[in-house]
């Protein structure tokens, strides 16, 4: 698969079955993150890949209500950092960007591995870092459910979300966010 079809393809689906996570699996999808660029190479992300049964147990008790369906979760991908961790350039932070970047490789690698890498950001940082012993100072940005797409639909999911399920919710058209040489609305 290319770049480019991994694009089309990648969705963000709530119904999920469960699939086998292998180590090599775990490997390559950090070593997309790896070679994602950054700030003077400092690499600033931080994942913890979550695949212990009991663990992922523990874990729900982060989400927010609106994401039960992520309970079908084969693993989550807890992403987190610091602005300590990449350049502090006058005003600039840089670390939520390159620790974003890093995570959409993540996303595409497991789309073209046939997975569905759904971020979502309704769960609660204090109980993740508790569950997961991530320290006060890192900043839990996202959650990454991840499983593999399944035909039935997620009993957990709300009425909207069955609906946005049946098909990709409507994207902006290109000039609604690109302009040329200036801003203007």
């Amino acid at each position: 698969m290319d770049v480019n079809k991994a694009i089309f393809e990648r969705r963000a689906y709530r119904s999920l079955e469960l699939v086998e996570i292998t180590p090599e699996v775990i490997k390559s999808l950090a070593e997309s993150a790896r070679l994602s660029p950054s700030c003077f190479n400092n690499q600033p992300w931080r994942y913890i890949f979550v695949t212990d049964p009991t663990v992922l147990t523990n874990m729900y008790s982060a989400l927010s209500t609106n994401n039960d369906w992520a309970r079908a979760a084969s693993m989550i991908i807890v992403v987190f950092s610091k602005k300590e961790n990449d350049c502090l350039i006058k005003d600039r932070e840089y670390y939520l960007f390159d620790t974003g970047m890093a995570t959409a490789f993540i996303i595409l690698r497991a789309t073209e591995l046939g997975l569905v890498a759904h971020p979502i950001a309704g769960y609660s940082p204090k109980k993740t870092r508790e569950i997961l012993g991530i320290p006060d100072e890192m900043n839990v940005i996202t959650l990454v459910i991840v499983g593999k797409h399944s035909s039935q639909m997620n009993p957990l999911m709300n009425e909207n979300q069955k609906e946005v399920e049946k098909e990709r919710p409507e994207r902006l058209t290109v000039d609604k966010f690109v302009f040329m040489n200036r801003y203007h609305d």
